[in-house]
């Protein structure tokens, strides 16, 4: 089951651009400028942001925000992550598209239909998400040595949001590199 109340990371406060309060930002939507469409935006410690306008410029999103008028306040706000509660977002029908946060949690079944570890995480670190997999240990509980796979319709060829599941293909043989 979704937890429609969670908040959901949409953009993340960088470093100031110029002198008036403007700001770069990296934006976890689809459309980056889309961060701003679902109204205030608010961080860890319940502050509260407003985007006024928002552009592209060299590879950067650029934002004013009504909450930061100077470049102190740039300075002040950089790092901050922005969020907006899960029910704000709209309902996706599509079933190849959903939300990432939405799979934290899920139980990880193997192509036996055994279950044998949980969605600790789904980073991504350049090239492209990973399931972090925290194990099924011998004794019931998830254990904390995680592993990651590519998260691609081939290894993950299910993703069952009734059941609160996927299914992955395990690969058949996972080495180490050699030190050469």
């Amino acid at each position: 089951m979704k937890n429609l109340k969670s908040p959901v990371l949409l953009a993340k406060i960088g470093a100031p651009h110029g002198v008036r309060g403007e700001v770069r930002v990296t934006s976890f939507t689809h459309d980056p400028h889309a961060f701003g469409d679902y109204g205030p935006l608010t961080t860890k410690d319940d502050r509260t942001f407003n985007v006024i306008k928002s552009r592209s410029a060299k590879n950067v999103l650029v934002v004013s925000f009504k909450e930061i008028q100077s470049r102190e306040d740039a300075e002040d706000a950089r790092g901050m992550e922005l969020f907006i509660e899960r029910d704000r977002l709209p309902e996706n029908n599509d079933e190849d598209e959903f939300y990432i946060g939405d799979l934290i949690g899920m139980s990880v079944i193997n192509e036996h239909d055994e279950t044998i570890g949980r969605i600790q995480a789904i980073p991504n670190f350049g090239a492209g998400d990973l399931l972090e997999i925290s194990p099924k240990t011998p004794g019931g509980s998830f254990g904390a040595n995680t592993w990651f796979l590519a998260f691609t319709k081939i290894n993950v060829p299910l993703v069952d949001f009734a059941n609160g599941r996927v299914t992955i293909v395990q690969p058949d043989e996972i080495s180490e590199r050699d030190d050469e």
